[in-house]
């Protein structure tokens, strides 16, 4: 694992590229630099009255100073590597996404972009539009990867006006030349009458964000009131064919028990009933047996006499069963 860097670190590291010192060079104010970010910084100057400067403390320096490589930190840079007190450190959050145009090595991330110098600098570069007052006329703007699209393509001027009649950003060169007599003002002019059309658009656009919001209410109320009341309607619908489906369970039932009840009021009374005929089945065949004996017999006077008994009876007997009816009774 890395180890976090401390304080002995941090005063080997080159103060433009932020990372550790390569070819460490130190420069007569004791402040030290990698060979390639000082010749880098000092590479612009170059003609017999510049005066080169610290990048940090300031202190001006003329002639140009001589660059040699500082055995001396070199060496101890070594020594520190090999015990594992110097590491690289990590690259900053941000890096890659505008980058420094100074910055040698490591890009660290660019936190501003000059308009007159069409560079990005980060934190460290940046120093001197803040400092010098050869760069206080400079426009700064957010860092930015199109500043080539602010400059004219004509004249590489920075594109500070706009010219109404053509509707186009033009420079202080192209009023003079191919816009000449046309309607032009000036960048912040046309910009602010263009905020208050954007403010008036933007206005209306809120507003019908606003209604489109109330309408979006509305109708997920709806959705809910219309989830709310069809349940209901299922709950309702659920109760009543509950309660019809127990009544006619219960009607089936008390059916079932009356045809049951009948049912058996009816056999026991046919069973009755057989027996009863097969006791007069019995007794008819006993009747049946003695006339065919008087049938047979000799005894004209007894036959006469008991035949009259008989058939008394048997006419008295059926006169009884047809007035009970029954054989209705199983119908």
């Amino acid at each position: 694992m890395a180890k976090a860097p401390t304080k002995d670190q941090d005063s080997f590291s080159c103060p433009i590229c932020l990372d550790l010192l390569k070819e460490p060079v130190t420069i007569p104010c004791g402040h030290s630099y990698c060979m390639s970010c000082i010749q880098h910084c000092w590479k612009e100057d170059q003609h017999p009255d510049s005066v080169y400067s610290c990048p940090q403390c300031r202190q001006a320096f003329s002639p140009r100073p001589a660059l040699n490589k500082s055995t001396i930190i070199a060496e101890m840079m070594e020594k520190m590597k090999n015990a594992g007190l110097l590491t690289a450190p990590a690259a900053p959050r941000g890096t890659g996404e505008v980058s420094c145009d100074v910055c040698v090595g490591t890009k660290l991330q660019a936190v501003k972009s000059c308009l007159v110098c069409l560079a990005s600098y980060c934190e460290t570069h940046l120093r001197p539009h803040y400092q010098s007052p050869a760069f206080q006329k400079h426009t700064l703007v957010s860092a930015s990867t199109q500043l080539q699209q602010q400059i004219c393509p004509h004249h590489s001027k920075l594109l500070e006006a706009y010219c109404r009649t053509d509707r186009r950003c033009v420079c202080m060169l192209c009023i003079l030349d191919e816009h000449k007599g046309h309607e032009v003002v000036s960048a912040a002019k046309e910009m602010g009458e263009k905020q208050k059309q954007l403010i008036d658009t933007q206005s209306k656009f809120k507003q019908q964000i606003k209604e489109r919001e109330k309408e979006l209410q509305e109708l997920k109320e709806a959705v809910q009131s219309f989830k709310l009341s069809t349940q209901a309607a299922v709950q309702d619908s659920e109760r009543i064919f509950s309660e019809l489906i127990r009544s006619i369970e219960k009607t089936r039932s008390e059916v079932t028990q009356l045809i049951r009840a009948r049912e058996k009021a009816v056999v026991s009374r046919a069973e009755e009933l057989l027996v009863w005929l097969e006791q007069e089945i019995t007794e008819l065949r006993g009747k049946d047996n003695e006339l065919e004996e008087l049938l047979h017999t000799e005894n004209h006077i007894y036959t006469l006499q008991v035949e009259n008994i008989d058939i008394q009876f048997f006419l008295h007997y059926n006169r009884i069963v047809y007035k009970t009816g029954y054989k209705h009774e199983c119908e």
